[in-house]
């Protein structure tokens, strides 16, 4: 049964179209997410939820979502979705950061030479038929220090319009490193010292708890006199009203803001000042980019719901489609090792410790990670997935460490897990082989062969004879067919493993007759989804 996907905002046909060439059936009501109650009834219905900004999927709509895998946002904010909850309950949440850089961009450089010239005030002059030429002087923008908050993909565009335009571009971002800075062009500088060069700021970072108010009245006052400051990238990042005050002031020559901190914005300090250019939130609003985020929404979606690649989503790890065919059998081993320790494990969990070596730590970890996760928390909640596990975790205030080293014996990578309770640690170890399936390499120390099969008995016992006729008679006697078993044994402990194989689950009365008898330390029945 293929996908279905419901577009309850306005997209291109072409994106629709692309739905259905790719196979998925798709379900297109533009109007619907303005009407949440209408949406309520008939989200259960859909694998996939593509929007933009006028559908809400708030925590009642997502509780409601009952097959819902992927909403897809066609652009880059995701302020109308509820992540935290799409997250628990295992849904992935993708944008569209790149379809609209280059238009963002262009619209923060449209805005600056707007109010370097004072162009909407002199337009709306002369359209009054006055003739003002003598009001309105402009400044160049040519030899001018241009200072760039975040220079990421939408920020690193506009330096290179800005070098273009032969502006002296310097550039405050925390993660912009010296190397890459001077690729760009541009000089690395700390806040307080683009605050203190810079005639134009722009701003170009996400709004985080970190950048919230990152021009606050305090920094807008170390600014240069006669500073202009222009704002494309999200509201709540400049304290709006303290920039109406400096541009009162004289501090302040000019300010452009195409977001606002309270949108729609119909009332604004801003609003009626001179040098002020507004904008109703147009960075993204062209015809291009309209396209480029439909169609590219709509590419990453069918991807996900067809072959699993995940791209560009917020709250879980990106995996290509070209990563997706080299990594399944890893990943598929990554959730077998964690269910393993999972269903091994009957007390609180305070930590799980993840080791990648050789081939497997140059893999995508965070996928791997997550599969891990998951496979441990679906044993006691089968609701988790690789979206939903990492949050739960943290939650539960389990804590997660990776280490990845080179390869350090006869596998060419494997991957070993270890859980920490109160009273114990617990590890097993796994690869993939050259025929493509996951095998445990390792228990509790001791080195073993076993590939995974649905219906699995392990137990421990102390290295000496009568164990496998103890098994097999057990098992017989109770009409349990054992395809095939694997055994392991550490020399210096005098401690041994089995894992048998079998060909449906074991009746209760069969465990208890084997862990009645003083032979086996432990008996655990295993399950493992192989499919």
């Amino acid at each position: 049964m293929s996908p279905k996907v419901l577009i309850s905002d306005k997209l291109s046909d072409a994106a629709v179209q692309i739905f259905r060439d790719r196979g998925i059936e798709v379900d297109f009501q533009p109007d619907l997410g303005k009407d949440k109650d209408a949406l309520l009834k008939v989200i259960g219905d859909y694998d996939g939820l593509a929007i933009r900004s006028a559908t809400k999927a708030t925590e009642k709509i997502i509780a409601a979502a009952d097959n819902l895998k992927v909403i897809g946002r066609a652009g880059i904010g995701t302020d109308n979705i509820d992540k935290e909850a799409a997250s628990k309950k295992g849904i992935i949440v993708m944008n569209t950061p790149f379809g609209n850089m280059v238009t963002t961009a262009e619209h923060a450089i449209a805005m600056m030479f707007a109010v370097a010239r004072q162009i909407p005030e002199a337009s709306a002059s002369t359209h009054a038929g006055k003739w003002e030429k003598s009001k309105f002087m402009g400044v160049e923008l040519t030899g001018k220090t241009l200072g760039v908050i975040g220079a990421g993909n939408i920020g690193g565009i506009v330096c290179d319009r800005a070098r273009g335009l032969k502006m002296k571009v310097i550039a405050y971002d925390p993660y912009l490193s010296e190397e890459h800075a001077t690729e760009m062009g541009v000089e690395k500088v700390e806040l307080d010292a683009l605050l203190a060069r810079a005639d134009f700021i722009t701003l170009h970072v996400p709004f985080t708890d970190a950048t919230k108010n990152i021009l606050s009245r305090e920094n807008l006052e170390k600014t240069k006199k006669g500073v202009r400051i222009i704002n494309c990238a999200r509201g709540g990042l400049v304290d709006e009203e303290a920039v109406a005050d400096l541009l009162k002031s004289g501090h302040i020559g000019g300010a452009a803001f195409d977001v606002f901190a309270q949108e729609p914005a119909t009332d604004n300090p801003l609003f009626e000042l001179p040098n002020v250019v507004c904008t109703p939130h147009l960075g993204a609003a062209t015809t291009e980019a309209q396209e480029n985020v439909a169609l590219q929404v709509a590419e990453q979606m069918s991807d996900y719901l067809l072959t699993g690649a995940v791209q560009n989503a917020l709250n879980s790890p990106s995996v290509t489609a070209e990563e997706a065919k080299i990594m399944g059998p890893w990943i598929k081993l990554a959730d077998h090792l964690g269910n393993f320790i999972g269903q091994m494990t009957d007390e609180p969990i305070k930590a799980i410790n993840i080791l990648y070596d050789g081939e497997a730590s140059e893999m995508n970890l965070a996928a791997l990670t997550s599969a891990t996760v998951a496979g441990i928390m679906t044993v006691t909640n089968p609701d988790v997935n690789v979206v939903s596990a990492p949050v739960i975790a943290k939650e539960r205030g389990v804590q997660i460490s990776t280490t990845k080293q080179d390869q350090s014996g006869a596998f060419e990578g494997y991957i070993k897990v270890t859980v920490v309770t109160d009273t114990r640690e617990r590890s097993i170890g796994g690869t993939v082989f050259s025929d493509g399936k996951p095998r445990f390499i390792q228990i509790k120390g001791i080195n073993i062969d076993a590939e995974i099969g649905e219906h699995m008995i392990y137990t421990t016992n102390d290295d000496k004879p009568g164990i496998i006729g103890a098994l097999g008679a057990t098992m017989g006697a109770h009409g349990v067919n054992i395809a095939n078993f694997t055994l392991g044994r550490s020399t210096d402990k005098g401690e041994a493993i089995a894992l048998l194989y079998v060909d449906e689950p074991v009746p209760t009365a069969a465990l208890n007759e084997l862990k009645g008898t003083e032979l086996f330390k432990q008996v655990k029945p295993l399950t493992f989804n192989v499919d």
